[in-house]
């Protein structure tokens, strides 16, 4: 039990598993030479002479040379805290630099793919939430269609925050929109009915699958969002 808490604690401290076999051998048996070391640690001669190459670099270890064969040894056991502090005194020394770089803005990007009805449901959850326009690329109608149990207190929240939806369909087709709702039909030959749709808002695009079940992929990524409201908005002012 004793061997394999210190184990882990050498592998806690940044120890890799060599090391520690290699550390806690000599702890055991003291004074030892390579290959012995390598046959208690079970663990072939180069794994050994690299963990000991490292952990005498740490200066954890020490050696000496008697009839031209190095001999190991660890140092004393509390040399290991000077080798904590001396990894703590090196964070210390480029900390300034890391909250510099840490303090400038990074463009927050992420990926999420939802499956089936309730996954569907989430990507509608958050853009109440986010209560912004939402703008809809190429809606058959199928939201009110195959989600009706949902899409009616969809509606109503919608209409409770005020959140303008802009739907641009191919004519032709009828949206069961909410009083916020303003519609553009676009001639049929530009857009054929699609099982795909994509809706912009905040800093994300959700594109919907209305396959069997249905899938949904939100890209979070405000200067691609934005890009895509552009697009969406010199469609629709024309």
């Amino acid at each position: 039990m004793e061997y394999a808490k210190i184990k882990e604690g050498l592998e806690k401290i940044g120890f890799s598993s060599n090391e520690s076999n290699v550390y806690l051998t000599l702890l055991q048996k003291g004074v030892s030479k390579a290959g012995d070391i390598a046959t208690q640690s079970n663990l072939d001669r180069s794994s050994t002479y690299d963990a000991l190459r490292r952990l005498v670099e740490r200066g954890v270890i020490s050696f000496v040379v008697k009839s031209n064969v190095k001999h190991f040894q660890i140092t004393d056991p509390k040399d290991l805290v000077s080798f904590i502090k001396e990894k703590e005194s090196i964070v210390q020394d480029i900390l300034p630099d890391m909250n510099k770089l840490f303090g400038i803005p990074k463009e927050d990007s992420e990926i999420t793919v939802y499956k089936g009805y309730k996954g569907l449901k989430s990507t509608f959850e958050d853009k109440l939430r986010e209560k912004d326009t939402i703008r809809v690329f190429d809606s058959e109608g199928q939201f009110s269609e195959r989600m009706d149990w949902y899409a009616q207190r969809f509606k109503k929240e919608v209409e409770k925050h005020q959140i303008p939806i802009k739907h641009m369909v191919r004519k032709g087709v009828k949206i069961k929109g909410s009083k916020t709702t303003s519609v553009k039909h676009v001639d049929k030959k530009y857009t054929e009915k699609s099982q795909g749709v994509i809706d912009i808002y905040a800093d994300k695009i959700c594109i919907i699958i209305w396959s069997e079940p249905p899938e949904a992929v939100v890209i979070k990524n405000k200067r691609l969002a934005e890009s895509f409201k552009d697009y969406f908005d010199m469609i629709w002012e024309t």
